[in-house]
């Protein structure tokens, strides 16, 4: 297939070999997540161990579409067993930006296998089509960023900014390689360990970083001068200017609508400084195709590529103590990504709500050796995430994740009673709430992590309430909204996109659950469409009245560098197989559907507001503040077997069937349930 490059590159760490496989006998499986998890499926005999098992096996993936003028097609996926969830260790996905995916594909690869565990430290240098393996004892130690550089400097012979590189085939680059590192919490096997690239770009859920250091991997660098050749090269370009009638239009940049500059999944995104930690953004900087620029580049060099959670980790608390957003901001931001910590998962909301409760700190029932009279200041932030990089102290527990930290400390069950711990899937954060927007909790306790996808997010929660709050009219109606998504999904029922209360355990909410997994596996994580920009659904920019380029801008890039003749519903279709295999391995795992279930708080404590979303009461639709409200625990049971029975599942286990995998081709999964007694 056109976009793909023809090997896949197997690494045994243990043994220092290395081997190819052709990616025609993976061909189906596109790219990115599909062709992660087939070859995690073939490779792995016993789905079951733990993340830290040497026999896990990781395999690296770029999407299909990297490497090309697609834009904003770059994205890489990793996919094994991870470390961060609890109480189990899932099978998951995680995926990162940056330069990388193309890179592995101009070298030669579609994909990497990451096979046992490495006798001591090791780096992977990768150069056109050849495999080092590298003594990383000097650099193991060392912070993501610092190893970089030494790698830079090791593969380009201290070259600087745009030398010329001589590669091992005799061609020249001025390209930096790109290089995946870890950080002392990877070292120490952190479970909220993150795999870093340049800055701000990261393998961040899943604790693989943790991964990497169980196997001694300290990094990968990859440098290529190849290409990908696609199979309308004219259409391609075409497509991309086509496509720019949806981008951001500086002479018409919508000034009244100040959330454009910075929410996700539209492609009309406008980078702003609102990325930016404080104000210091210097330019915009973006992945390799992208057309949006969207991490910040700053004067200071603090924050810099940092963008949501991991931009804003430290600002609430240097804004209260200085009355102001300070550098020490951007300070931490660069701490958090040199240690290689989790943004997203650092611990300090919790950690100061035991410490005000007066259970955590010096001489305390949870011993800490923590400046809290610093909180706001650098200090503070530096002991706290040092102490948990090098598994000092209470950061010997916190390295570990909170769930089985406040496990330790005797105050799991009461702290998710409460909500006082938001620990809402699988031992993750709460990022948006299962009680408002309630497909995002359902897609989550029936993956493995947070499903992270803000396709919907943006046009159910984003553009109306921060609009509302802030007194303005949202630019476009809810009935709207709802009518043209229902014509980009295909739908075609607007009532499926209505989030009001009574609507929340229907069928309909399955659909709607349903079709982001299905999209997600084929276009954003197997493709590498970024979810910054895609699905694009309500598009302020459009030439076609608030119309998002979903699903043509897609299904062009996809012709014009495959020449697939495929239909939007196909592509769908080989999404939902993706994810019958993803949910095959979790049953190999274990998986129940008593497993999946909210923590009490979900069903006990309202979620407060505001958090508007398109509803349709008395025939009528309109946006409305749908908190406070909570779930109800038995209508949550009904609509998982409204779920399981939508999805050709099992409705009292939840497994799939062996008539719908044989349905989807994949009757060999099926066989290996069965020896396992699993379906």
């Amino acid at each position: 297939m056109k976009g793909q490059v023809g090997k896949i590159l197997r690494v045994d760490l243990n043994q220092k070999s290395t081997s190819t496989i052709d990616t025609s006998e993976y061909e189906e499986w596109i790219g990115g997540h599909g062709l992660a998890t087939a070859l995690f499926f073939d490779l792995v005999e016993d789905k079951a161990i733990s993340g830290f098992n040497p026999k896990n096996t990781l395999v690296i993936a770029p999407g299909l579409l990297a490497g090309t003028l697609a834009p904003a097609t770059n994205r890489t996926e990793m996919v094994g067993i991870q470390a961060q969830s609890y109480p189990t260790e899932w099978f998951t996905r995680t995926n990162i930006g940056g330069r990388f995916g193309a890179l592995l594909k101009y070298a030669g690869f579609d994909a990497i296998t990451l096979e046992g565990a490495a006798e001591e430290p090791t780096w992977l240098n990768i150069i056109d089509g050849e495999v080092e393996f590298e003594d990383a004892t000097g650099i193991w130690g060392l912070n993501t960023f610092e190893s970089q550089e030494i790698i830079f400097d090791e593969v380009s012979g201290s070259k600087g900014y745009g030398g010329w590189i001589d590669t091992n085939n005799g061609r020249k680059t001025t390209q930096r390689p790109s290089v995946l590192a870890i950080g002392p919490a990877g070292e120490n096997q952190s479970r909220i360990g993150v795999i870093m690239t340049d800055g701000g770009s990261a393998f961040g859920q899943g604790g693989f970083g943790g991964v990497w250091g169980s196997k001694n991997l300290k990094a990968i660098s990859v440098l290529g001068t190849g290409s990908v050749e696609v199979a309308d090269p004219e259409e391609l370009m075409k497509t991309r200017l086509w496509a720019e009638n949806y981008g951001w239009d500086d002479e018409d940049p919508y000034e009244e609508y100040k959330w454009l500059n910075y929410i996700t999944s539209h492609f009309g995104g406008q980078p702003g400084p609102h990325w930016a930690s404080y104000a210091d953004q210097k330019r915009s900087h973006g992945c390799y195709s992208c057309h949006m620029g969207c991490r910040p580049k700053t004067a200071s060099g603090g924050s810099n590529e940092a963008i949501c959670t991991e931009a804003s980790y430290y600002t609430g608390y240097d804004a209260e103590a200085h009355g102001e957003i300070t550098e020490i901001s951007g300070q931490v931001t660069n701490l958090v990504e040199k240690l290689g910590i989790n943004s997203f998962e650092g611990p300090l909301g919790y950690v100061l709500y035991l410490h005000d409760e007066g259970v955590l700190g010096k001489g305390k029932e949870i011993e800490a050796d923590i400046p809290f009279e610093e909180v706001g200041e650098y200090e503070f932030a530096e002991v706290l995430l040092n102490k948990i990089a090098y598994r000092e102290g209470i950061g010997d527990d916190l390295a570990e994740g909170l769930p089985r930290a406040a496990e330790k400390w005797g105050r799991l069950e009461q702290d998710l009673a409460t909500g006082d711990l938001p620990q809402m899937f699988w031992g993750y954060p709460q990022h948006y709430d299962a009680r408002t927007e309630t497909y995002w909790g359902y897609a989550s306790i029936i993956g493995g992590r947070d499903v992270n996808c803000h396709d919907f997010n943006v046009p159910a929660y984003w553009m109306p309430t921060l609009d509302i709050t802030a007194g303005r009219t949202p630019p476009i109606s809810a009935e709207q909204t709802a009518a043209i998504i229902a014509e980009k999904t295909g739908w075609e029922d607007p009532d499926v996109f209505n989030f009001s209360t009574d609507k929340l355990y229907s069928t309909d909410m399955a659909k709607v659950t349903d079709w982001l997994f299905k999209y997600t596996r084929f276009w954003k994580q197997s493709c590498g469409m970024c979810d910054n920009a895609y699905a694009d659904f309500i598009n302020p920019y459009s030439p076609d009245e608030m119309k998002g380029l979903t699903p043509e801008g897609e299904m062009k890039m996809f012709k014009a560098v495959t020449g697939e003749d495929l239909t939007f519903s196909d592509t769908l279709e080989i999404g939902r197989k993706m994810w019958n295999l993803d949910r095959s391995i979790l049953v190999l795992q274990g998986r129940t559907r008593e497993d999946e279930d909210f923590p009490d708080y979900v069903y006990d404590v309202p979620a407060e507001g505001p958090y508007y979303m398109p509803v349709k009461e008395d025939g009528e639709w309109k946006y409305k503040d749908v908190c406070p409200r909570n779930l109800d625990r038995e209508k949550v049971k009904e609509w998982k077997t409204k779920y399981y029975e939508l999805a050709g599942w099992n409705k009292e286990t939840g497994k799939p069937t062996r008539s719908t995998l044989e349905e989807l081709g994949l009757e060999y999964v099926a066989d290996e349930l069965e020896d396992k007694g699993k379906i």
